[in-house]
């Protein structure tokens, strides 16, 4: 299982999912409307490091986190 965290603004508790890849993860969110919005806008990491192909293979234990944009100042 994939351990699935959305961060900041998406305000959606963490999700676990048997997924092989970052293109199977994107399937399965389009079809959550509170998550779909943010797709197009979110960085995404995996353990921590940014990726940025939706061919990334996932393993068990894997942990990716939606990274929503932010204001700072």
């Amino acid at each position: 299982m994939v351990k699935i965290e959305f961060l900041g603004p998406i305000n959606k508790e963490s999700i676990n999912l048997d997924i092989k890849n970052l293109n199977e993860l994107s399937n399965i969110l389009k079809n959550d409307e509170k998550i779909s919005s943010w797709l197009e806008t979110c960085a995404v990491a995996v353990n921590d490091t940014l990726v940025f192909s939706k061919d990334f293979e996932l393993k068990g234990g894997d942990k990716v986190s939606l990274l929503p944009p932010v204001c700072g100042g």
